[in-house]
């Protein structure tokens, strides 16, 4: 059998914004026939990722500077990989058959020959196979191993976490919660500060575009200090959360998406606050943690099925539209975990 394969290359660098122009959508034809003893696997992919690191790997570098991530810069005319979900529909390898469910390494194309070696992994739970692209996966580890395995929270610690309504943030939010952290999040619009007070539990939360000072906003719905802030955003947030820390305080970057597009001033905290009160600023990637990752599954599953856990979700529909909602990642637009759906939840 053979396909017409719609997929998402990079069409030119990131240069400021990015927008639909940065990507070209592109069809080839895709056999089924794989060759024996290559291990592959074709995936239809049902979600995929819509995340903010992308950019990284799309932006136009000189020639004294690297992709600012984990992850290799793309080529111009290259294909773009993504975390996603979807079903097997052709397999030589011996560890998955046709009609699987998998969440993995897939791409912002409608189906994907994953090689030997590529993660991707059989799902087998009740859950909406849209929750293992967000909850129950990388930014639900994101959120589960930032808070505990690098924050280590303690019960009553006071807990500040910025892009509190994005894909990440408000489950850090929800953990503290659940933690017995008293928690308070910031967020762009009235609309999101609401959803994290009465939806999501957040003990408060303000709009940081209606704050002149951000230093004093934080010292007045943290009048002790900060215990652990949970960095999404960083500049001149960072800065300000770092001012307001207690002694032996805990700061897990995350992310720094005020940084990712701006050409202004990157964030310095005061150094001599980091000496002095003993603060402890660690930034990480959740693949570092995968050691709890059963753990994390195990928790946030039993969440899920008693209630404990909210999911907010921000799913468009259709391949040509996950270059805007990239786009809109980088103004704010997202609740919650944004992904685009590409196919339909069925074999053919």
């Amino acid at each position: 059998m053979e396909v017409e394969n719609k997929y998402l290359a990079v069409k030119e660098y990131v240069h400021g914004q990015p927008s639909d122009s940065n990507f070209e959508l592109k069809t080839a034809p895709l056999s089924f026939t794989l060759k024996e003893g290559s291990n592959q696997v074709i995936v239809k992919n049902f979600y995929v990722s819509i995340d903010p690191y992308q950019i990284n790997r799309i932006k136009d570098y000189s020639s004294s500077q690297k992709a600012a991530n984990f992850s290799s810069q793309l080529g111009l005319g290259q294909r773009v990989d993504a975390f996603g979900v979807g079903m097997v529909v052709a397999s030589v390898n011996p560890e998955f058959k046709e009609d699987d469910l998998v969440a993995g390494l897939l791409g912002w194309e409608e189906y994907t020959v994953v090689h030997p070696g590529t993660i991707l992994n059989k799902i087998t739970d009740e859950f909406p196979l849209s929750y293992h692209v967000g909850v129950l996966g990388p930014s639900g580890l994101t959120a589960y191993a930032g808070f505990f395995d690098v924050c280590k929270p303690n019960k009553g610690d006071k807990v500040f976490v910025s892009a509190a309504s994005g894909s990440v943030g408000n489950l850090v939010g929800q953990f503290a919660k659940l933690a017995g952290c008293y928690v308070v999040g910031c967020a762009g619009n009235k609309n999101k500060v609401d959803l994290l007070k009465e939806k999501l539990g957040f003990d408060d939360a303000f709009n940081y575009k209606e704050e002149a000072d951000l230093k004093s906003a934080l010292q007045r719905y943290f009048p002790d200090g900060i215990d652990i802030y949970f960095d999404n955003v960083g500049g001149e947030m960072l800065e300000a959360a770092v001012a307001n820390m207690k002694a032996f305080g805990r700061v897990a970057l995350c992310g720094v998406i005020s940084e990712y597009t701006g050409t202004g001033r990157r964030a310095a905290p005061d150094m001599l606050d980091v000496v002095y009160k003993r603060i402890t600023i660690r930034g990480f990637l959740a693949y570092d943690h995968l050691q709890i990752y059963d753990e994390y599954i195990s928790t946030t599953s039993d969440h899920l099925r008693h209630g404990r856990l909210q999911v907010i979700e921000d799913i468009s529909q259709g391949i040509e539209n996950v270059p805007s909602a990239f786009a809109a990642l980088f103004r704010g637009d997202n609740v919650g975990k944004k992904s685009v759906q590409l196919n339909e939840n069925k074999r053919v």
